[in-house]
């Protein structure tokens, strides 16, 4: 693979403790949320931050494909909802991801067509796939 960016980020403390990259962009603070046995609190999550990461890079891979395609992609839109889960027939945890797409003024048809397409090309996807449940919705 080459390699186009590298990013680093330090995490001290765990889930109750801080998140800063070494070029001080990402300096945020983390709260161990109430379902898992935290206080909860003002801070941001894990799981709400691999959101945000995904729902970006996904947004952006349906942005390239539409570019590919003379496809003009304005005021589009991703949710991104992760569940985190314990693991019923073995050991550890896991993540599901619902990815809700919003492409106004695309066809339905067209529209998935894209989301397909930026499945296999976005970063996040192809890193998760195998191993993350992943549905795909269009925005009606």
């Amino acid at each position: 693979m080459k390699k186009l960016y590298v990013t680093t980020v330090e995490v001290n403390d765990g889930r109750n403790g801080h998140a800063k990259s070494l070029d001080g962009k990402l300096n945020v603070d983390l709260s161990l949320v109430e379902e898992l046995g935290g206080k909860g609190g003002p801070a941001t999550n894990p799981e709400q931050l691999f959101a945000a990461g995904y729902a970006a890079c996904y947004e952006q891979a349906i942005k390239l494909v539409g570019e590919q395609r003379g496809i003009e992609i304005k005021d589009s839109s991703i949710t991104a909802r992760v569940i985190l889960g314990k693991f019923e027939d073995r050991k550890g945890f896991g993540l599901e991801v619902d990815l809700l797409v919003d492409l106004p003024g695309i066809e339905p048809k067209k529209a998935q067509e894209l989301v397909d397409e930026a499945h296999q090309i976005c970063p996040y996807s192809n890193a998760i796939r195998g191993n993350v449940d992943v549905d795909t919705r269009i925005k009606q």
